[in-house]
């Protein structure tokens, strides 16, 4: 009698040993699947999004800020601007001017990179400012607390360098601006001339003179926002 009862017992046991053996076998199938496939089209983009969003904290200066930089003269043809110097300091409060700080502070600015550079002729100075954001809506919200219309002020503030070319380039020599926004970028251009003359003692300007500086910005701009296709194969990459 104790064998009949027991029995079913032992049934229930090779069954449910059964079924824990099957559904191992197809989580295990399922974990390998997981581990061996490839990434998926969401995974890629993502992976490409992150990537573009890390260039100005992992690019090397140089990288971001070129030696030359390509632009259309006023006259036409192609000339080139070159980099007088780099800023070392990245702190966003720094690099604007204070009516603008609340801004991007709200916008959690991660940064902004400065660099200055002079153009063929060597009369016109332009600082570039490369402002870093979490995503695209910051970098936009930013864009439209400067001012519109090419006024330089409140703006990036002028980049000098002592002993330069650049060294007369202040705050009160800034004559013109550009903005430039792709994603999570915001790039801000404030131009002068070499001998530092302030911009109230101008008189009328032809602003076609500081029209390549918004070549500038967006050579700069195109570099650090073209979405990289990530390499699963390449030393850079990790899938």
């Amino acid at each position: 009698m104790s064998v009949l009862r027991t029995w079913p017992s032992l049934v229930v046991a090779s069954a449910l040993t059964l079924v824990c053996a099957v559904a191992a076998a197809v989580s295990a199938g399922a974990a390998g699947t997981e581990l061996t496939r490839g990434p998926s089209a969401a995974e890629l983009h993502r992976a490409s999004a992150e990537e573009t969003a890390r260039r100005w904290q992992v690019w090397p200066a140089g990288r971001i800020f070129p030696a030359a930089l390509p632009y259309v003269a006023e006259q036409g043809g192609q000339e080139y601007a070159r980099r007088v110097g780099i800023s070392s300091r990245t702190d966003c409060s720094a690099a604007v001017d204070a009516a603008l700080r609340a801004a991007l502070k709200a916008a959690r600015c991660r940064a902004v990179l400065r660099a200055t550079y002079l153009d063929a002729l060597q009369g016109v100075v332009v600082t570039v400012g490369v402002a870093a954001f979490p995503d695209q809506d910051s970098a936009l919200r930013v864009r439209a607390a400067f001012p519109p219309g090419g006024v330089p002020s409140p703006g990036l503030r002028a980049l000098a360098f002592p002993q330069t070319v650049a060294d007369r380039f202040t705050a009160a020599a800034r004559q013109a601006s550009s903005l430039a926004q792709a994603g999570p970028y915001l790039v801000v251009t404030t131009a002068g001339q070499v001998d530092g003359r302030p911009a109230r003692s101008v008189g009328h300007q032809r602003s076609t003179i500081f029209a390549f500086a918004s070549d500038l910005a967006e050579r700069v701009l195109t570099a650090l926002s073209t979405p990289a296709r990530p390499d699963c194969a390449g030393k850079d990459w990790q899938c």
